[in-house]
């Protein structure tokens, strides 16, 4: 009988030393900052620094190494939403290996750019991963290319696993890994190398609410996903089967984190570390940051696994988050439709410390009487308390004022 397949420590310490040298060997450095406000010692793993922007130049290069002549002659497929493809693009052609990467058509912008610089033939095809494997499957069969799975295999586990053996050399007394989960090939060869190096060492993985295919397998359930997700790069429907195995032995727990979460991550790291995040880079923080009890003075490694991040995806989120956190408000005041009344107003506003952004009169659409407008107003302030404090201020002149930012946070 043929004994199951597995991943050892040895095949991720030989992988680690075939990419020495090819890859980046990211920074993981510590932040007082993030440390402070999830109430643990913090220290991230930027993966984001890769050349392509992600861990995915890891498992892709080992995989490409281990191709026989004439596989690497013939060409290489791959199915991704982008960050796969962008390591398996960038690494074949280093190598001189034709590449041929099926992305489906909602991959961000970013990504389909990427992929295509780098010097792959890119295929935009289908809505979902599913439909465009499909693609990838029949034209791997019609062109003889060999097929470079993104995750559901050994080489490219021990490829991703090697971001442990990275962290643990850097800080043998972390007491946690927190890894984002698509389809389990980072955290099923992280897994491996830290509860192999350390087996005390806690793993928990991350996924977004949206997608908790990790989360359903490991209680025996059905998955159950789909959705919008600003973590695309983890909107994954299935785990793989070798990575399912090697989790259901090695992982903890897992943690799912909302849309909010992850968003308020992403801008956490831009602010704070002045780094990008991806939507599934950030997927770790937001998992620290809403279960602090969990990690409470513990040392945590973070991975962000990439950076790639369509700009306008970016833009509204830097934007969605100042307008939780009440730095961008909506103002709606009701004021007499005569000379000095905006300026009146404005003046309020610039004595309480509010940048105004944006004005517009309405005297159609509104239920005010014909002798009045309503001016809405959308002001930058430095947090909620100065939002209100003008708010308060408007009033006190003896304006009719409201706020129509209802999702900004309390103080």
């Amino acid at each position: 009988m043929t004994p199951p397949v597995t991943v050892r420590l040895a095949d991720l310490e030989a992988a680690a030393r075939r990419l020495r040298g090819a890859i980046v060997e990211t920074p993981c450095l510590p932040s007082r900052t993030l440390s402070a406000l999830a109430g643990c010692e913090v220290v991230v793993k930027f993966e984001n620094l890769q050349y392509t922007a992600s861990f995915k130049d890891r498992g892709a290069l080992i995989k490409l190494l281990g191709l026989s002549p004439r596989q690497a002659r013939g060409g290489v497929i791959a199915v991704s939403a982008g960050n796969h493809a962008q390591g398996v693009a960038y690494h074949a052609a280093r190598l001189g290996i034709p590449a041929t990467i099926v992305m489906p058509r909602t991959a961000p912008f970013t990504k389909v750019r990427h992929t295509e610089a780098f010097g792959a033939t890119v295929v935009l095809e289908g809505e979902t991963i599913a439909e465009a494997a499909a693609v990838a499957a029949r034209l791997g069969r019609a062109r003889r290319l060999t097929f470079i799975p993104p995750f559901d295999d050994p080489a490219i586990i021990a490829g991703q696993g090697t971001v442990a053996i990275e962290m643990l050399a850097a800080y043998p007394d972390l007491d946690a890994l927190v890894v984002p989960v698509g389809g389990g090939g980072l955290i099923a060869g992280m897994a491996v190398a830290a509860k192999a190096l350390k087996p005390e060492i806690e793993i928990v993985g991350v996924e977004a609410e949206l997608y908790p295919a990790l989360y359903r397998a490991r209680g025996g359930r059905k998955p159950a996903t789909g959705g919008q997700t600003i973590a695309e790069g983890i909107a994954v429907q299935t785990i793989g089967k070798l990575p399912l195995q090697l989790a259901k032995r090695l992982v903890d727990d897992v943690i799912l984190v909302s849309e909010s979460d992850i968003e308020r991550a992403i801008l956490l790291y831009l602010e704070v570390e002045k780094t990008v995040a991806e939507g599934a880079g950030a997927a770790p923080l937001a998992a620290v940051l809403k279960r602090r009890r969990h990690f409470r003075r513990r040392k945590v490694g973070l991975v962000l696994s990439g950076g790639n991040i369509d700009s306008r995806l970016l833009a509204a989120v830097i934007m969605r988050g100042l307008v939780r956190d009440g730095r961008v408000v909506r103002l709606r005041v009701e004021a007499l439709d005569t000379p000095g009344t905006l300026a009146a107003v404005t003046r309020v506003i610039g004595e309480g410390g509010g940048n105004i952004i944006d004005v517009h009169h309405q005297r159609l659409f509104s239920d005010v009487p014909i002798k009045a407008a309503d001016l809405d107003l959308m002001v930058e302030t430095r947090d909620a308390r100065q939002a209100r404090a003008i708010l308060a201020g408007l009033k006190a002149a003896g304006f009719r004022a409201r706020l129509l930012s209802d999702r900004v946070r309390g103080d």
